[in-house]
């Protein structure tokens, strides 16, 4: 069993699931083994920080309050996150409001000293401002370096206010995989916060995403099916009765594998064991798996049928436009194995991925997870580079390949563009998936690839920030190691 709820502390990616940053070569031989050593870099331009993601999770919840204790710095983007917080609130018709967050502000005083007095200080005054339902605790790397026991102050002071105070054991060098946050964010929900089912709920389904609450929406409804979306805007006691579900999706495994596993292993609900449905034939598998554990097998193909049916004429016009277009896709890994499986639906090459880190396992160790697999096996093999969001990798990689246009997720299409390549941007509203996002999908991609003028123009007036040296280089050239070790 993967999911060890046992202590405060996750299990860190590179033990659990034997993820690696750094590796060049192709998608098949990527698959052969489960135990590649990770290629270092020599040289790294940027990184992100597990923390972010732990922060991108749990300040999102309705009725929780966060206090992360480390320095001011750490709280630099905090903003952001409040405003994709009210965003959400909007679009949804909930009640406008912020995000209920304190930083325990930690100086150089508190490094020699302890910051346990500004902790204790600082979870009392999140009770007295927001009289939360739920506190989470977060710790950074200027915590972990002082000593301060967090968890030890968690439980003292949940005793004092009423209220559950969950440590969150998050600090950024703790491990080299940025998305080991999600994991941390998602073990202290499973570990304090759900509770065991009072009663099943056999058409509730649960939903892990981002913050796009509409993705299923149109086939549940067709399947009469109850999504309950998770764990974005959810408030504490959605979040403690998620174990009634009969099942959880998700469409992002760097997001979701840990909480849809830990469903299953710790609470009885099983994940569906079906690739995200990005293109047609993952369409058609995740609603057959749908309709075989919902005991709705007739319904199933009815609704494969009708939507395949309704976007034909589409999808053959699109063929037309975008067969034989090449496309570069630099995301996280399971979603550039799922965009590379959707474009071959219209006859597109895809010369090449960036992905940010490979995993080389599953929570649910269950091939039909494989996204890797699934596109390979449905779609043929392809180039695959781990680089970590090293933004002169990809760039040097759409240089090289010079594509017909680029699909990027968190590093930004400027990169692309100043390139003069055509691209567009994968965000957290995967309005790609599924048989109409399919079409809305491939619309973009003509629409960028048919109207180059405005990104030639950007190219005629941007300098990059990498000379020619190092566009003429070979992409990995500062990984270290064989190629395959």
């Amino acid at each position: 069993m993967s999911v060890n709820l046992n202590g405060p502390a996750v299990e860190l990616r590179e033990s659990r699931l034997k993820t690696i940053t750094g590796y060049e070569g192709s998608a098949a031989q990527l698959l052969s083994k489960k135990d590649f050593l990770n290629r270092e870099r020599s040289f790294m331009q940027c990184g992100s920080c597990s923390a972010d993601q732990v922060m991108n999770l749990l300040t999102q919840i309705q009725d929780a309050a966060v206090v992360e204790h480390g320095p001011a710095g750490c709280a630099g983007d905090i903003s952001y996150r409040n405003g994709v917080f009210r965003m959400g609130n909007r679009r949804l018709g909930y009640k406008v409001h912020n995000v209920k967050y304190i930083n325990t502000n930690l100086d150089e005083k508190d490094t020699i000293y302890g910051g346990e007095d500004k902790l204790k200080k600082a979870i009392r005054e999140a009770k007295r401002r927001f009289n939360p339902k739920a506190i989470f605790v977060t710790t950074t790397c200027a915590s972990a370096i002082i000593g301060d026991d967090v968890p030890s102050i968690c439980n003292e002071l949940e005793t004092e206010l009423g209220v559950p105070v969950i440590a969150t054991i998050c600090e950024g060098f703790r491990t080299n995989i940025w998305a080991t946050g999600f994991d941390s964010a998602n073990h202290s929900i499973l570990r304090r916060i759900v509770k065991p089912a009072r009663h099943k709920q056999p058409d509730l389904i649960n939903v892990i995403s981002f913050e796009h609450q509409f993705v299923y929406a149109n086939v549940f409804q067709k399947l009469g099916l109850r999504p309950n979306y998770i764990v974005p805007l959810s408030t504490i006691d959605q979040l403690e009765h998620i174990s009634e579900a009969a099942a959880t999706v998700q469409y992002c495994e760097t997001l979701g594998s840990y909480l849809a596993a830990g469903l299953e292993q710790h609470f009885g609900v099983p994940e569906v064991k079906a690739p995200a449905p990005f293109g047609i034939k993952a369409s058609d598998a995740l609603l057959r798996e749908l309709g075989r554990m919902f005991h709705k097998e007739t319904e199933a193909e009815k609704v494969i049928s009708s939507e395949k049916e309704k976007i034909a004429k589409d999808l053959e016009r699109l063929r037309i436009r975008l067969s034989g277009k090449t496309v570069y896709i630099a995301a996280g890994g399971p979603l550039a194995y799922s965009i590379g499986a959707l474009v071959k639906d219209f006859g597109m090459e895809v010369v090449g991925t960036s992905v940010w880190h490979h995993d080389q396992k599953y929570d649910n160790d269950d091939e039909r997870l494989n996204f890797l697999k699934f596109a390979v096996e449905n779609y043929g093999d392809f180039h695959v580079g781990v680089c970590n969001k090293q933004a002169f990798e990809v760039t040097n990689a759409i240089n090289h390949y010079k594509p017909d246009i680029a699909i990027t997720r968190h590093i930004e299409t400027v990169w692309a563009a100043k390139l003069g390549i055509p691209s567009i941007f994968a965000g957290n509203q995967p309005t790609e998936m599924l048989y109409d996002g399919l079409i809305r999908f491939g619309q973009t991609i003509d629409d960028a690839i048919s109207n180059p003028a405005y990104i030639k123009n950007v190219a005629k007036h941007s300098k990059l920030p990498y000379t020619e040296w190092w566009l003429e280089q070979g992409t990995y050239t500062f990984l270290r190691g064989n190629k395959n070790d």
